[in-house]
């Protein structure tokens, strides 16, 4: 059972969003060795603090203590060490070269705080998912008040712990409670938001943002599709596959959701999926139960809505090839896969968030594209293949936050490539130079210098003047 939470009180949000203000304007000023030793303090506090995070992750929701240093603790000390390796460089001015009508002029892009940030995070990956945008805001120089999920309690406390020893409330300051909370921050002034989660919610915090015109970064979800064609490495695709779906039991956002296989290749990818998951998790349903390297669902209501997709899709006409144990008061379900699921099914419909993989059999690849396009675009897409055509054709003709080829979920991991949805899936991009740009504001600054053709704008309009501008629009044009 998780442990109850409190709300915390609107004169505790407010004092400490008001503390915020004046560290924001002087942070404004800071130097990048500064903010890397603020990095330092995170980085030194989250490590004084990695056991009692194992003991909070498997409180919550029986996570084992590698999953907690392999999806957690590593990709949140990573992305510190790329931020302090690179931060100095990211600061630095952008020189800009003149175009034609502003020659003799200077100019730059300057990188500035955007100020006072607000970071929601979900329940999913409760550290990760809150320290890895915090340290983009810190490089970028901001302040910053954290909302972590009530949902997993325990490693929300345990976060509240690790802040506290390395920032002051006027600083870096967690706030905990629900969605009385969540509503009392949202109607405060932020200068940037970045929120992770569903998107039915990413829409309440895209509408809460704009009545204070906060710019937002919204990391959402939707069921990202993989595609595994008739020449792709079965075995491989198969191993990689089924720990990007059940890594976390299936509680990832780019998780795949559901899986095009070939027909002509389809019976060899099941058995090799059945074989992966005796090989790792037991041959029978009791030494899956019991498998210490399997996480748990978060809570009881979560447990329920899975086997409620599963009783939907087995009641339409699915068919079980492996797993669909559920036990509600362990909030366990079991590596699960389905064949011969309905379109209209639930799980079909909706994002599972958990460990059950429908697999679709398909036979011409431009029904699986047109299948996908028209759907919302989803966070990421998988294609495993080795036939370059029809890489290009699924990259080509689909949208996705991100995609990969012959791997999949590992983009998150990739310090230099942009993390974000696009449209349902999400807006604006994370980790990296693209975390570091979505918590600065990109000033333009130009410097003066003697630029004729702006001369031909100072009044008065004579006909002089007018003939000028008139062969400049046709310039222009060219």
């Amino acid at each position: 059972m998780n442990t109850p939470f409190q709300e915390t009180d609107l004169s505790t949000i407010q004092a400490v969003f008001e503390a915020q203000a004046a560290t924001a304007l002087s942070w404004r000023q800071s130097t990048a060795a500064q903010r890397i030793e603020r990095l330092e303090r995170l980085r030194t506090s989250l490590l004084a603090h990695q056991e009692a995070l194992h003991e909070a992750f498997f409180a919550d929701f029986h996570k084992p203590r590698f999953e907690v240093d392999g999806t957690e603790l590593v990709p949140s000390l990573d992305e510190i060490r790329h931020n302090i390796r690179c931060l100095k460089r990211w600061m630095r001015p952008t020189r800009v070269r003149a175009t034609e009508l502003t020659l003799g002029t200077r100019a730059h892009v300057q990188y500035q705080p955007r100020g006072r940030c607000l970071i929601i995070a979900p329940w999913n990956y409760p550290l990760y998912m809150m320290v890895s945008p915090l340290v983009s805001a810190l490089a970028a120089g901001n302040t910053a008040i954290l909302k972590p999920s009530e949902m997993a309690p325990r490693v929300a406390q345990m976060l509240a712990s690790i802040l506290a020893q390395a920032f002051a409330p006027q600083e870096v300051a967690l706030v905990e409670g629900g969605v009385a909370t969540s509503q009392a921050l949202l109607a405060l002034p932020f200068d940037h938001i970045f929120f992770t989660g569903s998107p039915a919610v990413g829409k309440v915090v895209m509408a809460a943002a704009a009545k204070n015109l906060s710019s937002v970064t919204l990391e959402l979800g939707g069921k990202s599709p993989a595609i595994v064609d008739e020449t792709a490495d079965i075995q491989e695709a198969a191993r990689v596959l089924l720990w990007g779906k059940f890594v976390n039991a299936g509680q990832t956002c780019i998780a795949p959701d559901y899986l095009y296989v070939h027909a002509s290749v389809k019976d060899a990818f099941v058995a090799a999926c059945q074989a992966t998951i005796r090989a790792r998790y037991g041959d029978s349903a009791q030494q899956q139960r019991t498998n210490p390297d399997f996480t748990h669902i978060i809570n009881q209501r979560h447990t329920q809505r899975i086997q409620g997709l599963l009783e939907d899709a087995t009641t339409r006409g699915a068919r079980v090839l492996c797993g669909a144990q559920v036990d509600t008061a362990g909030n366990y379900v079991a590596p699960t896969l389905l064949d011969q699921v309905p379109m209209e099914a639930r799980v079909m419909q909706e994002e599972i968030f958990g460990p059950v993989l429908p697999i679709i059999a398909y036979t011409d690849l431009q029904q699986v594209i047109a299948a996908i396009n028209a759907e919302p675009k989803p966070l990421a897409l998988y294609v495993w293949s080795r036939k370059q055509s029809n890489i290009d054709r699924v990259l080509t003709e689909t949208s996705s936050g991100g995609a990969c080829v012959n791997h999949c979920v590992v983009h998150i991991a990739h310090g230099n490539l942009p993390f974000g949805g696009v449209n349902n899936s999400g807006i604006g991009s994370s980790h990296g130079i693209y975390g570091f740009k979505a918590f600065s504001h990109e000033r333009a600054v130009l410097k003066g210098g003697w630029v004729p053709s702006i001369r031909l704008f100072f009044p008065p309009y004579t006909a002089g003047r007018a003939k000028l501008l008139k062969y400049l629009v046709h310039w222009v044009r060219r």
